[in-house]
């Protein structure tokens, strides 16, 4: 498995991972959805205009898996990290990540920060594998207008809507 740099030119072959990655979001909140290649061509082009390095796993020339990081300041957010089903647990993820936290550590951070859904308990899983244990700060909002929401989420026995 190869680690490549995505630019703008093979933004196109990375597209369907993104679209993929959106419907398995919503997934974790319960609605079902199809993939949308166009709006992920659309999305992935804008993290690549804005500067944000886009990266993906290839097995023969084939994205299997990706990453999007961000870098805010000194700090290094990851904002996608998706590895097709079929790849996963084969160390694509690892590979990806580690090539985020290669990049922090060359702007002289120790760490990766990452936004995960709640219910994304192989995330959460992932990320405690390789050491990240610090909850850091938790995103609180008012519903959207008929906006459904299907579970809950405990927090210090605080509940939540999810």
């Amino acid at each position: 498995m190869k680690i490549v740099r995505i630019d703008e030119e093979s933004a196109g072959s990375v597209a369907p991972l993104v679209a993929d990655f959106r419907v398995t979001l919503l997934s974790l909140k319960g609605i079902r959805s199809e993939p949308d290649r166009e709006a992920a061509k659309e999305e992935l082009r804008d993290f690549l205009s804005a500067g944000y390095p886009v990266f993906a796993a290839e097995e023969d020339g084939i994205p299997v898996g990706y990453i999007v990081c961000r870098i805010d300041g000194s700090c290094l957010w990851v904002e996608h990290l998706f590895v097709k089903s079929e790849y996963r647990r084969k160390g694509a993820a690892s590979l990806l990540f580690g090539r985020a936290e290669e990049l922090a550590h060359a702007m002289g951070e120790e760490t990766v920060f990452n936004f995960v859904h709640p219910t994304n308990e192989a995330m959460i899983a992932f990320l405690r594998s390789k050491g990240y244990t610090v909850l850091n700060m938790i995103e609180i909002r008012k519903p959207y207008k008929d906006e459904v929401l299907r579970t809950t989420v405990d927090v210090n026995g605080i509940e939540f809507d999810y």
